[in-house]
């Protein structure tokens, strides 16, 4: 596995500056940026409805509950899967089944008139809704290490402008008449649309960019990893795959057999499984749980202890979001301010977002709850590019689509738990869910800590042998 701790250091030129390495492969991107936008926008304009939509169909809450969990189970089962399927037959590949297959089923949610239909059109969506995560892992194909913070702050920006964005539009559409079904079916539009972008990615940019730009910092040998794997499919042909080479990372050509396919994820998904990864997994679930659980009740508790005015409290809700975009675009820069120490900024993130839960726990005005949305929405960001960055630099030889999906899969089961968590806790106090979610993240707190102690020592090791 790779060390989170020895990261390499970006090449620079005579000067002395730092070089830049996207290049030629700006316009595929920019285009991936484009399409997490998208991909977001689309999903902000339905989901907020959906509850509203199923007690106009005669459900109750329960119901719309239930809605909600089959989604959420469905996505812890099939991210990781979905994943590691697109390090098995290609990226692009399986992003345009993905969105076709969400196009539709939103489609499909556009004519639903009964609560069966509903939860019908959901199940495609739970199983291949996946495009951030196959996204990411196609963001980081394409970069070296010493850019990747920085790439992947600026997407998460701008995917959560897309959030942001999308319920100003939904808002309007809905008060038309028809108006869900209407909003259905632009979302549904802008996944096929989405679709089309994703057909026309630059892939050209990519593929022939000269060998000595690309993947300067990459941990594994690819041309000694190829070599291997040829060998051994001259042993074995039982496995109908052909390993091949472009500037010098790998490339797989899979047979049409759905069966060769099917052991090639399973083999990544062992591979995981036998990882010692489970501790940064540990710690994403803990942060994603207390997160979730601070927005848990965030509407209700905010009224009924400052009896704020809902439109004030939407405000506050969206600045929080603004606040999450613009800190996703500084990301890198906070990261290269702390030499590239990853662990060490997760640490010191996860004891913000502990302060500020305790902080607004207590609060006693309106201007405090401000303070902690604007701290929260830095804090939480720069945890979330903090431990994928984690998870990339640490699964080193793990293929990536498979490391993400199982990130995913980790924060979906933290999805599951948080409704069922606030809902406890709250029968003794509204400001119980904040409460509890600072107190998972001081458990967080402590596990990075350990890990941090463990990196310095492995690191004082290795240089007592030189």
């Amino acid at each position: 596995l790779g060390s989170i701790t020895a990261r390499a250091s970006p090449p620079r030129s005579r000067s002395g500056r730092t070089m830049g390495f996207v290049g030629s492969r700006g316009p595929l991107v920019l285009s991936l940026y484009l399409v997490g936008f998208l991909d977001l926008f689309a999903v902000s304009m339905v989901v907020p409805l959906l509850s509203r939509h199923i007690k106009l169909l005669g459900g109750s809450s329960t119901v719309a509950g239930l809605v909600g969990s089959v989604y959420g189970l469905l996505q812890l089962l099939s991210s990781t899967v979905i994943g590691s399927w697109s390090d098995v037959v290609g990226r692009q590949k399986v992003l345009l089944i993905t969105l076709v297959l969400s196009g539709f089923s939103y489609g499909l949610l556009g004519i639903s008139s009964s609560i069966p239909l509903l939860i019908l059109a959901r199940i495609p969506t739970g199983i291949f809704k996946h495009t951030q995560s196959i996204l990411k892992a196609l963001l980081s194909d394409l970069i070296p290490e010493y850019e990747r913070p920085n790439v992947m702050g600026r997407f998460s920006a701008a995917s959560s402008v897309g959030f942001i964005l999308g319920p100003v539009l939904s808002g309007y559409l809905v008060e038309l008449d028809g108006g869900f079904y209407t909003t259905s079916f632009v979302c549904s539009f802008i996944f096929f649309v989405n679709a089309g972008v994703v057909w026309r990615l630059p892939y050209k940019a990519w593929l022939y960019t000269p060998t000595k730009e690309l993947h300067l910092t990459t941990e594994v040998n690819y041309e000694t990893k190829c070599a291997t794997l040829q060998k051994e499919k001259v042993k074995n042909h039982t496995t109908k795959s052909v390993i091949t080479t472009t500037n010098g990372a790998a490339r797989h050509k899979t047979s049409n057999s759905v069966w060769s396919q099917c052991v090639l994820v399973g083999q990544n998904i062992k591979g995981l499984i036998h990882s010692n990864l489970w501790d940064v997994f540990l710690v994403r679930f803990l942060m994603a749980l207390a997160n979730l659980l601070y927005y848990s009740n965030f509407f209700l508790a905010v009224e009924e202890r400052f009896n704020a005015p809902p439109r004030l409290i939407g405000y506050l809700i969206s600045y929080g979001g603004i606040i999450g975009a613009l800190s996703g675009l500084i990301a890198g820069s906070v990261i290269g301010l702390y030499n590239r120490k990853v662990i060490l900024l997760l640490l010191h993130s996860g004891i913000l977002t502990c302060c500020t839960m305790v902080m607004y726990s207590v609060a006693s005005s309106i201007q405090v709850v401000v303070l902690c949305s604007t701290v929260l929405g830095f804090s939480t960001t720069i945890g979330r590019v903090c431990i994928t960055d984690m998870e990339l630099s640490q699964g080193g030889q793990q293929a990536r689509g498979t490391m993400i999906g199982a990130g995913q899969s980790v924060t979906a089961v933290a999805r599951i738990l948080a409704p069922l968590f606030s809902g406890i806790v709250q029968e003794f106090s509204v400001c119980g869910p904040p409460r509890l979610g600072a107190a998972l993240a001081l458990l967080a707190i402590l596990l990075m800590a350990s890990i941090h102690s463990k990196l310095n020592k492995t690191t004082e090791a290795k240089v007592k042998l030189h």
